[in-house]
């Protein structure tokens, strides 16, 4: 009974919710300009492993825990540069969260396409909220122009990667984007991070106070002072 009711659940959900778009780019010691992690984590093409996605801190694990999001199911190889696509739906029905996991090698793509959804004509409504959790591939190459020739609808960009804001913050004010949390540091973009940012976006928390439930989240994670983890991510 309560795989149906979930199931007419997701029937009307996915004609009703708003979508939250998620770009993922696997931890790669090959092709990423990282410190390098353990080779078993930092294989870009094993997303079931990696520290991005596959470990205990990363989204997937971290949202299947939760007891509020659900996989609603998750796709292999959509696109040969994105090794899975994954549904969750929160248990109100009012917000899917749609991620894209890429190869480690395919970080520059996954960048650009992040900038894309942020930039679709698509009504915000729809899709309010895009986020990006991984390396600062902006680091180690330049956006295309092309990637922010176009402006969006003004949504919410959330960007979990060393010094988001000094590196990205430029393109999302092109794209018309509005950068809800980012960061100032070199960090861990754990997806306990997201998910508890989200959890302040839904309840429609201002962003310092999102940015106070990063840092906590931050702090028990790496065992820090809640000060000391909200200089991680930059004030509104």
């Amino acid at each position: 009974m309560r795989t149906l009711a979930f199931l007419a659940l997701t029937l009307t959900a996915t004609a009703e919710s708003a979508r939250l778009r998620v770009f993922i780019a696997l931890a790669d010691n090959k092709s990423q300009g990282i410190l390098p992690v353990p080779a078993a984590i930092g294989d870009g093409d094993d997303a079931a492993k990696n520290l991005y996605w596959g470990c205990s801190d990363a989204l997937k694990p971290v949202l299947k825990a939760s007891g509020i999001w659900k996989l609603e199911r998750s796709e292999a190889n959509p696109r040969p540069d994105i090794i899975e696509r994954a549904f969750f739906l929160h248990k109100s029905g009012k917000w899917q969260i749609v991620a894209d996991v890429y190869r480690g090698s395919a970080i520059r793509q996954c960048t650009v396409d992040f900038f894309a959804a942020l930039a679709s004509e698509e009504p915000r409504e729809s899709l309010p909220l895009v986020a990006y959790i991984g390396h600062d591939g902006l680091m180690d190459f330049a956006l295309p122009e092309a990637a922010t020739a176009r402006r969006g609808p003004g949504r919410e960009a959330i960007v979990l990667c060393c010094k988001s804001r000094d590196f990205f913050a430029p393109h999302l004010e092109k794209v018309g984007a509005k950068p809800l949390l980012t960061t100032t540091q070199l960090m861990y973009p754990g997806g306990f991070i997201l998910r508890a940012a989200l959890d302040g976006w839904m309840a429609g928390e201002t962003p310092e106070q999102i940015r106070q439930r990063a840092a906590a989240a931050y702090a028990r994670n790496q065992k820090i002072s809640v000060k000391a983890a909200a200089g991680v991510f930059s004030a509104p």
